[in-house]
């Protein structure tokens, strides 16, 4: 099956990432958020990113104005009924998406794949809510998706051969490195190990043993980081993080995925990260 459609659910950083990423790689890009503002705020994002990249002179005004003349803002799912790929981008709680997936297995049209972005949750319950189990996937971008060149694919119990070649095709199309997990497991491979490692992180700004400006330079500095575990959390949504290691914890068990004390109470406070404007650091400038 050939992909040239694709409708993006979730206009927030990451669905607008990837719908930035679709456009630029010649796809048809329907774009919708139950939120019409937040769409439309979604939208200008990916237009100011293209600026930039016309200033640089990474992109001519002529390619930018095709890409967004690829991108269309749609009012209800049953607009997007040409779609051959659906990617759900909305907030990672599981009965939220689980919803999605159920309304999208009833407007989209049989043939149409539809995929998730979550970081953590199973896809195996995602597909029996879909009524389409055989034609879902999950499609793990990693933030920022316009940046960040990894896909994690991972296939529920009911995941068809054929989805799942359809959506590696769609990675490369896009020009994507894919990791395929062989076990849908809670965390996949990265948030499994990243979570554990970014949760220590928090305890040691959480104790006191270094500053954040510190603890992301030593990260930059030692391992090559591009930017640091503080930066990276503003960045993916500490709301985003508290939510992948509750989940976690929960299936996982042991110590090493309770919530720091500092996410749970940054949290509370509404700090979180680059997208309300404050988190470990300020971006309110």
């Amino acid at each position: 099956m050939m992909i040239n459609k694709v409708l993006v659910v979730g206009m927030g950083l990451m669905g607008s990432g990837i719908a930035q990423v679709c456009a630029q790689s010649g796809f048809k890009t329907y774009v919708f958020d139950i939120n019409s503002e937040a769409c439309q705020k979604g939208l200008k994002t990916i237009e100011k990113a293209l600026e930039k990249r016309v200033e640089r002179g990474k992109l001519s005004i002529e390619e930018k104005q095709a890409m967004m003349g690829r991108l269309k803002k749609i009012d209800r799912l049953e607009e997007a009924g040409d779609a051959d790929l659906a990617i759900e981008a909305v907030f990672e709680q599981f009965d939220i998406k689980k919803e999605v997936f159920a309304q999208l297995g009833k407007v989209m049209p049989p043939h149409t794949i539809l995929a998730s972005n979550t970081s953590a949750l199973p896809a195996t319950p995602f597909a029996a809510a879909s009524g389409r189990p055989d034609k879902f996937i999950i499609i793990h971008f990693h933030q920022p998706p316009q940046v960040m060149r990894l896909i994690e694919l991972v296939r529920a119990l009911q995941t068809s051969e054929e989805t799942a070649q359809a959506a590696k095709e769609f990675c490369k199309r896009i020009d994507k490195d894919v990791c395929e997990l062989k076990v849908d497991c809670p965390g996949f491979l990265t948030n499994r190990t990243m979570v554990a490692l970014l949760n220590e992180v928090y305890y040691c700004l959480y104790e006191g043993v270094a500053t954040k400006e510190d603890i992301d330079m030593a990260f930059k500095s030692g391992f090559n980081w591009p930017m640091g575990p503080l930066e990276l959390s503003d960045f993916i949504g500490l709301d985003t993080m508290l939510h992948i290691t509750e989940d976690l914890n929960k299936r996982r068990g042991g110590d090493k995925y309770v919530p720091c004390p500092l996410l749970v109470n940054m949290v509370a406070a509404g700090y979180f990260g680059k997208k309300s404007g404050k988190g470990f650091y300020d971006y309110a400038k």
